[in-house]
C-alpha cells in the first residue's frame, strides 16, 4: 500500500529510542524527510549519523521540550526549511514516581509539552493544506488500570480529550488528529526487556494476558502512526488507536 508519504516533511519528538526510533525509522522508509529531537545530544548525532548513511533525509536535534522557546526555536526551523507535514508528540516521561515531583514532570512532559509543540507546529500544518495530521503517543494504561499508581496513565489520559476536541476543530482546516496507545512493547534493554531478563512475575503475568501470546514490537506501534499520517487514512481523525494484541478488555465504541 502507497501510504502518499514520499516527500512529506515530518517532525517526530523523541526520536531515538524504542517506538520514537522506529517511527523514525518507519517515515523515512516512506520516502519522508524527517526531523527529530530528544535529550541525548550524543546519540542523537549517532541516530542522525546512521540514518544518513543509508541515505535517510533527517536531521537531529538535541532538545528539552519542557524548554519551550528551545521547542518552538526547533519546530520554526524545520518548517523554514519547506513547512511541516506531519508532527508526531512521542515524548513522555513514563516512569515517574507517585510523588509530587513525579506528577509535575509528568505533567510538564507528557501534557504540557505535548500541547505546546502542537500549538507551535500548527500554523504550518494548516499551511500545508489538506492531508496534513499530527500524532499524539498515548497507552493502553489510559483505558484500562493495572500495576501500582503512576503518573503516567493518568496525564496520558487527559490527552484523549484534547486530541478529539483538536480534531473537531482543525479537521475543516486539512489537519487531522489522532492518538495511538501502545500496549505492552517488548525489546531488548526497554521496561519490559529488562523484566524479562529478570524472569519478572510482572512480565509474566502481563504475557499471559495478552491473547496473541506475546508483546509487541516497536515497529508494529509505527506502522499504525505512519498509516495514520498516510493518504489511506484521510477520513480518520479524532480516534484513539489501540495496538495492544488484544490486550485490554475495553469494547472499542
Amino acid at each position: 500500500m502507497d501510504l502518499g508519504l514520499k516527500g512529506k516533511r515530518v517532525l517526530v519528538t523523541g526520536g531515538t529510542k524504542s517506538i520514537g526510533r522506529a517511527i523514525v525509522d518507519a517515515f523515512l522508509a516512506e520516502g519522508a524527510t524527517v526531523g527529530f529531537c530528544a535529550r541525548d545530544a550524543k546519540l542523537v548525532r549517532e541516530r542522525e549519523k546512521d540514518w544518513q548513511g543509508r541515505q535517510g533525509r533527517v536531521t537531529g536535534t538535541a532538545l528539552d521540550v519542557t524548554d519551550d522557546p528551545a521547542l518552538k526555536k526547533w519546530i520554526d526551523s524545520f518548517a523554514a526549511g519547506g513547512g511541516i507535514d506531519h508532527f508526531v508528540a512521542n515524548v513522555s516521561a513514563m516512569g515517574t514516581e507517585d510523588t509530587p515531583e513525579g506528577w509535575r514532570k509528568s505533567i510538564d512532559v507528557d501534557i504540557v509539552s505535548t500541547v505546546e509543540s502542537v500549538r507551535h507546529a500548527l500554523p504550518h500544518l494548516i499551511a500545508s493544506g489538506v492531508g496534513a495530521s499530527a500524532t499524539i503517543i498515548g497507552t493502553v494504561s489510559l483505558v484500562e488500570v493495572s500495576g501500582p499508581t503512576v503518573p503516567y496513565r493518568s496525564v496520558k489520559a487527559a490527552l484523549v480529550p484534547y486530541v478529539k476536541s483538536l480534531s473537531i476543530d482543525l479537521t475543516p482546516k486539512g489537519v487531522r488528529v489522532n492518538m495511538v496507545s501502545p500496549g505492552s512493547i517488548l525489546e531488548d534493554g526497554n521496561t519490559w526487556g529488562r523484566q524479562r531478563d529478570a524472569g519478572a512475575e510482572r512480565y509474566k503475568r502481563t504475557l499471559a494476558r495478552n491473547p496473541m501470546g506475546r508483546m509487541g514490537t516497536p515497529q508494529e506501534v509505527a506502522a499504525a502512526v505512519a498509516f495514520l499520517a498516510g493518504g489511506p487514512a484521510s477520513f480518520v481523525s479524532g480516534v484513539n488507536f489501540i495496538v495492544d494484541g488484544a490486550l485490554t478488555a475495553r469494547v472499542q465504541y
